[in-house]
């Protein structure tokens, strides 16, 4: 594809044209041969201000079939689809009525559910999703599973699984914001979390895509006084922690930026580059507002071949501080760390 038709407000550091097939369940798996197209700039190209285009807290991209399919803040959970993670488009709500357990479980919440998380994992996918209200931390993480992204597809349809976790006034966490990720050895773990006591984690079973007992160990992994938005990411005998700090949600006077660490187990602890641990207030810089890219936020990695992508959100300063999906290559550099590929003319 041209950079002419990178469209969609995304930010690339390397265009993507791709000739994919089979649907697949499992995150990061790509045909070997996918070739790549390299652009000397950030294309950022703006769309028609419809609501479409707005990209909140992006899920973790996964696969089916040829498509790459997102999901992120709003009624329902929304859902975004690509051939090609240049041109994305609307795909259908998870729900078009919310859960019934929802309003009781959360008083006041009306079906706008945050900040959801997707794996593909033993021939499903599973969707974690925030149910909870601005500022209180009467919260829950709940589970929804479907055989197919496809819509078209005979064996498409979501199950509600309802609650993984939840939190209330009595507790000293908040369970909104999860990140599932799978390790090695094929356990499955939720990471979650937002201000209060910091960053949780959990482990899920892996048959049920539930807590592995309900009396479990919640890990503790990052503190902050402004801290959410935690992704894990495994790579090279490392667990890598990014997490937000800041505020989201104000457009252009958002403050959001992302910082990390990395653990040799997953449950921590997580030292940033200069040793700190991320419980004690912890975390290198990784990225920030930079020019009309404001309060960069909702850090996933989606592995292509040999390729990483950093997946996030940002506030388009262009476009009266709409926020918008972006796309940006790594690398690994020398001492383990992931850094931005950035373009020739980036300086």
């Amino acid at each position: 594809m041209s950079s002419a038709a990178c469209t969609g407000g995304i930010i690339l550091c390397v265009c993507l044209a791709m000739a994919l097939s089979g649907c697949s369940a499992e995150q990061g798996t790509a045909p070997a041969d996918i070739a790549e197209q390299k652009v000397e700039a950030d294309v950022r190209t703006e769309r028609p201000r419809d609501r479409s285009s707005f990209v909140h807290d992006p899920s973790t991209i996964v696969k089916c079939k040829d498509e790459y399919w997102l999901f992120s803040t709003g009624r329902g959970v929304r859902s975004r689809r690509s051939k090609d993670l240049l041109t994305w488009q609307s795909g259908p709500q998870v729900f078009l009525s919310p859960p019934a357990w929802a309003a009781e479980a959360v008083p006041g919440n009306r079906g706008y559910f945050w900040a959801p998380d997707v794996i593909g994992l033993q021939n499903r996918f599973l969707l974690y999703y925030s149910v909870s209200r601005w500022g209180v931390n009467t919260s829950a993480i709940a589970l929804a599973t479907t055989l197919t992204l496809d819509p078209d597809d005979p064996d498409y349809g979501w199950t509600d699984l309802g609650i993984v976790i939840r939190s209330d006034e009595g507790d000293d966490f908040n369970a909104i914001d999860p990140a599932v990720t799978q390790d090695a050895k094929g356990n499955l773990w939720l990471a979650f979390g937002s201000f209060w006591s910091g960053i949780k984690l959990i482990q899920l079973d892996p048959s049920t895509g539930k807590r592995i007992s309900p009396d479990s160990p919640i890990y503790s992994l990052a503190y902050h006084d402004s801290i959410e938005a935690p992704f894990i990411f495994s790579h090279g005998g490392y667990h890598y922690l990014f997490v937000n700090w800041g505020l989201c949600c104000r457009r252009t006077n958002s403050t959001y930026n992302i910082r990390i660490g990395r653990s040799a187990e997953i449950t921590g602890p997580y030292l940033d580059k200069n040793g700190a641990d991320m419980l004690e207030g912890g975390g290198s810089l990784f990225l920030e507002t930079k020019g009309q890219s404001i309060g960069p936020g909702h850090a996933g990695i989606i592995s292509e071949g040999d390729t990483d992508w950093l997946s996030y959100h940002y506030y388009d300063g262009n476009r009266r501080g709409s926020a918008t999906l972006a796309l940006r290559r790594l690398r690994w550099n020398a001492d383990g760390w992931p850094e931005i590929l950035e373009p020739p003319d980036s300086n």
